[in-house]
């Protein structure tokens, strides 16, 4: 007969057996590890939004934040619900949508969160005016949708984007909802090093900290000035540096991977990018 104690021991080992098979199965049913990755439909910007959501689904991603090319900001009605149809179809969730401008206009800024409301969506990455924060602030109070500014690197003629960096983004909305913060880019983070501007990405999320809503990440070849599938020897995008600092930061927001390079389909770069980023994950833990 068993004693009392190897009965416990065997008891443990079991459990402890157990509770590793779960895990093991949590793994293989989430191979992001508990990260909301998605895409961001600009990235198949050739596709129409049918053959982008069959892309998605093929490649194992559920999420993804839309752009006006493939969702227009003036749908509604039965056309929204068509649109939502489809997006069950393809079992794919809207998160977010963007890069939207966004003014002090109250009015036109509504019809936005109207639209974004409508859609389902929890955050909208933006371009705002500096002048729009106020507005944006009753807004995402009202909708409790957030609002994630994205900086976008060089714009041409030796000049950065208003929103070049965390640093005066931070600045600006110091005093402003919580609910407005940022959706960092790495490609254009790395971009700004054209400029002789050096941003390390990881060190922008952690800058950020508790307003850190959204991330697109992708990693850029400055001399050839296009975006390259992560790990590439030309790229310089520390995936799991980023990962590090977004667990440092505790952040809960979306991860939509971006590529702008020109190809027709993309879909052989991104579905690499997804099996490195896999990687990464792992390694991170």
């Amino acid at each position: 007969m068993l004693s009392r104690r190897s009965f416990l021991a065997g008891s443990a080992a079991l459990a402890a057996t157990a509770a590793v098979s779960r895990f093991a199965s949590a793994a293989d049913a989430d191979p992001f590890g508990g990260w909301t990755v998605g895409m961001q439909s600009y990235t198949f910007r050739k596709f129409d939004l049918e053959r982008a959501l069959k892309t998605m689904k093929d490649l194992g991603v559920r999420n993804a934040e839309f752009f006006r090319g493939h969702i227009p900001t003036d749908t509604t009605g039965d056309k929204m619900k068509a649109i939502k149809k489809l997006l069950g179809e393809y079992d794919v969730t809207p998160v977010s949508f963007g890069v939207e401008t966004l003014t002090k206009d109250a009015d036109k800024c509504k019809k936005l969160f109207d639209f974004a409301k409508e859609l389902g969506v929890k955050y909208m990455s933006a371009d705002p005016d500096l002048d729009s924060l106020d507005t944006l602030d009753k807004l995402v109070a009202e909708y409790k949708i957030a609002i994630a500014i994205h900086p976008h690197g060089p714009v041409g003629g030796g000049k950065m984007h208003r929103w070049k960096s965390a640093e005066p983004i931070m600045k600006a909305l110091k005093d402003h909802n919580p609910l407005i913060g940022t959706c960092l880019d790495t490609g254009h983070l790395i971009r700004s090093a054209q400029l002789d501007i050096k941003l390390d990405p990881a060190e922008e999320v952690k800058t950020m900290g508790a307003r850190n809503f959204g991330l697109h990440l992708k990693d850029h070849d400055n001399k050839r000035k296009t975006d390259v599938v992560f790990g590439d020897k030309t790229g310089v995008l520390d995936v799991a540096g980023v990962l590090k600092a977004l667990k440092e930061v505790k952040f809960k927001g979306y991860i939509a991977i971006e590529y702008e390079a020109s190809e027709n389909d993309p879909t052989a770069d991104v579905k690499a990018c997804l099996t490195y980023l896999k990687e990464q994950i792992k390694k991170v833990g």
